[in-house]
């Protein structure tokens, strides 16, 4: 252990040791003393109690060793009810008890009644007592037959808000949940990680208990000490996240989301790029929520992971009343308002243009496309579905599907002719409806497209080692009948697969949906050259006992050698799931296409259509830190504007073994993917490069539990990095 924690270990057994010795005096001195019961009968009533000693939980440290996770040693008074069975003597146990331990006598039947403890098990009353009061009750155990002194241990979270979503917390075991902890040795008062890595690696950090066991007789008065077995401390775990780009990275998504609130997502137009009259007033963006994640391309390692809203994982540690809670953490179906939810892994989103480059992919490693990279379309702001006779598009069924409208004309965006590359840097809708059904239809309904983009990982969970990952979808046959099956759509739209669904599917719309980490990994894919990682938070384990430099701070640069006898297990050096064949041929028009998306140029066809980052990243350091990325607007519900969500993901193209992230946002309800999601990225590219100055990263103040928000909000002094120019079309 670090040296400020031996010492606090030493000083701990030192006191428990010095009650047990004063208990064990009164005890002589009262069988000395006192003879209301004869020898015999003593010794015929003279049993054991053991009492659990609960070990000390590992620490959790960041990438650079500061200690984000620690622990506070506490007393716990328990009673053996075993000892105070008749209810009269229970009433006056209790009205003595109630005084030293500020508790009502009401308070403490209702603890004593607790029914998850047995009737052998050490029931605790109140934890976190003063060492003056354990002392008190221990040196006056014949007032308090039955009452016995525990050591426990409460976690601490030096950053407070910072991190919470991937750190998680402690919490109380479920009920639901009760009877496995118990079957694995868990004590039903035992505190468990009930989110994060604190629950991921819940074994992992919480040791191995240890026991007292005394010497007892029917009344529960102590004879002596028979055996003490010290706990075992549980092993520590080294983050891959570092802590001062984690809060740059919350920053700037929270920085983003309160500046998308005060924007007009304009007004509704119809397909023709008229005024809806239905809705002729705009309306601001609500932008709720989202998430950012930034992770290594090579290895897997999550840097940053960001969502919004956050928690504090103080509020389980000092404990709040219902009403409290209620309020901070209301029960509620509408997710913009689910804060104990890590939209990281846990949001299913459409990507909306996002998506495009793995459907771009598919198009060309599935030989759809004659001549490959060097196939054109001509783009004239629209396409007609040819696999549909025109006598049924006349019959009401939509055969044509626009581009996004462009703001220098009002109507939808026309590119002129585009390939692979220049169609991912406009974005045109067209050249991937046309795919979309070429794929599709050629070989007669076979699910290639699935097939392909399954490749990188969409559609299934990536094994994250955090709680509560959700797979996402892929559209098919028999994604639709399930839906049918459970009535989300009609049971005639879960007959068969059309090409409509085909053709939304093909732009990241329809019944696509995806995890920010899924996307992220995916666009790590692409960057790394075709691996396909895991990704993960957790960087190592190690064996207790950890050393300092400083307070705060471990000293953990040891890690990096790989015969250290304290490494328990890495997880920096992990194969991939799997490998893709990226042929350059494949490969290269596609990255070609989003390093356009940030630099340009964009096409001419009429005029000048810029591509959709080209003003944003105006001025970014590309030279140290060059780039490629997408952005992507996912339309909401009803098709209006201020329910937009924006998208953006990106993957390094530099050599430099620490530049090598790639990074996805996602912002819920906040417009066009240019806009909002990808000036969150850039800015987190910048401060990778070393461009931007990090505010301090401070240990959080007190906790103020007359809050009525979950985490106080986190803006950027100098938000100049998410500023950018307009986009020319909704993307």
């Amino acid at each position: 252990m670090p040296q400020n924690n031996q010492t606090r270990r030493l000083l701990s057994l030192g006191i428990v040791a010095l009650v047990l010795m004063g208990t064990l005096t009164v005890r002589m001195w009262f069988l000395q003393a006192v003879k209301a019961e004869s020898d015999e009968e003593i010794v015929l009533s003279v049993r054991t109690r053991t009492i659990r000693l609960y070990p000390e939980r590992g620490r959790i440290f960041d990438a650079k060793g500061r200690v984000v996770a620690d622990n506070k040693r506490v007393l716990t008074a328990t009673i053996d009810r075993e000892v105070i069975r008749d209810p009269e003597d229970r009433l006056l146990m209790f009205q003595r008890l109630s005084g030293p331990l500020q508790i009502s006598v009401e308070g403490l039947f209702k603890r004593y009644e607790d029914k998850r403890f047995g009737p052998l098990e050490a029931l605790p009353l109140k934890d976190d007592i003063s060492e003056e009061t354990a002392q008190f009750l221990v040196e006056r155990s014949e007032d308090y037959p039955g009452i016995y002194i525990r050591e426990d241990w409460k976690r601490n979270y030096p950053y407070g808000a910072i991190g919470s979503h991937v750190i998680g917390y402690m919490g109380a075991i479920l009920e639901k949940n009760l009877a496995y902890y118990k079957s694995i040795g868990y004590d039903p008062n035992e505190r468990v990680g009930g989110y994060g890595v604190e629950q991921s690696y819940e074994t992992v950090l919480r040791g191995t208990p240890g026991y007292v066991r005394y010497e007892v007789n029917a009344q529960g008065k102590l004879l002596r000490l028979e055996e003490r077995v010290e706990p075992i401390v549980g092993n520590d775990i080294v983050l891959s996240v570092d802590m001062e780009m984690q809060q740059f990275a919350e920053q700037a998504l929270e920085t983003q989301l309160a500046m998308r609130r005060r924007v007009e997502a304009g007004i509704v137009k119809l397909e023709d790029g008229t005024p809806d009259p239905a809705n002729p007033d705009p309306v601001l963006y609500k932008a709720p929520a989202g998430s950012v994640v930034m992770v290594n391309q090579d290895n897997g390692q999550v840097l940053a992971m960001a969502s919004y809203p956050r928690f504090d994982s103080r509020w389980f540690t000092v404990g709040v009343s219902t009403e409290k809670f209620a309020q901070v953490f209301p029960k509620t179906d509408d997710p913009d308002l689910s804060i104990l939810v890590n939209r990281a892994v846990s949001g299913r989103y459409n990507l909306g243009s996002s998506f495009k480059p793995f459907v771009a992919f598919a198009a060309l490693d599935s030989g759809q496309l004659t001549g490959g990279a060097d196939y054109e379309y001509l783009d004239l702001g629209s396409y007609k579905l040819e696999s549909i006779p025109n006598g049924r598009c006349q019959d009401g069924v939509k055969c044509v599907f626009r581009n996004a409208i462009c703001a220098s004309t009002g109507s939808p965006c026309r590119y002129g002719r585009v390939n692979v590359e220049s169609a991912l840097a406009v974005s045109s809708d067209a050249f991937f409806y046309k795919i979309g059904e070429q794929i599709l239809t050629e070989r007669g309904y076979q699910p290639i497209l699935e097939n392909e983009v399954r490749k990188f990982g969409f559609g299934s969970p990536t094994n994250i080692d955090l709680p509560y990952e959700y797979a996402g979808t892929i559209p098919s046959k028999a994604l639709k009948k399930r839906m049918a099956d459970i009535g989300a759509i009609s049971e005639e739209s879960g007959q068969a697969y059309y090409v409509g669904d085909q053709i939304l599917f093909a732009i990241g719309q329809g019944l696509l949906s995806a995890t920010p980490i899924q996307t992220a990994s995916a666009y790590a894919t692409l960057g790394n050259g075709g691996k396909v990682m895991r990704p993960h938070v957790v960087k190592a384990i190690l064996a207790p006992g950890t050393p300092d430099i400083k307070p705060g701070v471990a000293n953990i640069g040891f890690i990096n050698i790989s015969d250290s006898s304290q490494v328990v297990e890495r997880f920096d050096d992990e194969q991939p799931t799997s490998t893709l064949e990226l042929a350059e041929k494949s490969l290269q028009p596609i990255v070609r296409g989003l390093q356009r998306v940030i630099r340009g140029p964009g096409t001419n066809f009429g005029s000048y259509h810029k591509t959709t980052g080209e003003l944003l990243f105006r001025g970014y350091p590309y030279a140290e830190l060059p780039i490629a990325g997408k952005t992507g607007t996912a339309q909401g519900f009803g098709n209006l504007p201020w329910n937009d969500s924006s998208a953006f993901g990106a993957f390094s193209l530099s050599p430099r073994p620490e530049y090598k992230y790639a990074a996805f946002a996602y912002l819920e309800k906040a417009g066009y993917g240019s806009q909002a999601a990808a000036p969150v990225v850039k800015c987190l590219y910048i401060a990778l490069a070393g461009k931007y100055r990090f505010d301090p990263l401070n240990v959080a103040d007190p906790l103020n539990t007359a809050s009525s928000t979950a985490a106080q909000p986190m803006y950027l002094r100098n938000p100049s990095c998410l500023v950018g120019g307009r986009s020319e079309s909704r993307d």
